[in-house]
């Protein structure tokens, strides 16, 4: 069984996942949008895994929208989405840019396709620019 770190942008929040995931979604609906901020959540989830807080677990905000099942979770010191448990304490959903490590399994689907923002489209299509362009 696997072991996988990750930690917040600020670095007061840190956990380990033990155990393997099920699913890899991106999330194109407006929630997951607004949560991101980008043009789609990208969220590993697993019925098995355990999560295991290292440290800062005093920093964490959770936050319900009202009449919804949508959660997020993260450091209240920087705002980086961070792992929860949902749905009766039966699925743990790991925001995947949350882990410090390599994961190794590709995104299952892209879901909520319906709701994804009309500028995202032919991603594929614009340059690779390793680092931050000198016109920024």
């Amino acid at each position: 069984m696997s072991i996988k770190s990750g930690s917040c942008l600020c670095g007061e929040v840190n956990f380990e996942i033990e155990g393997d995931f099920d699913n890899f979604y991106l999330c194109h609906c407006s929630w997951c949008r607004k949560d991101t901020g980008s043009a789609h959540g990208a969220n590993l989830f697993s019925s098995s895994a355990k999560l295991k807080w290292l440290s800062g677990q005093n920093k964490i905000t959770n936050f319900t929208l009202p009449s919804t099942q949508h959660t997020k979770s993260f450091c209240s010191i920087c705002g980086s989405a961070l792992p929860n448990i949902q749905f009766e304490e039966k699925l743990l959903v790991v925001p995947a840019g949350s882990l410090d490590c390599d994961i190794h399994i590709t995104p299952t689907a892209h879901i909520f396709i319906s709701s994804k923002a009309n500028w995202d489209k032919d991603f594929y299509k614009l340059p690779m620019i390793e680092t931050l362009p000198s016109s920024a």
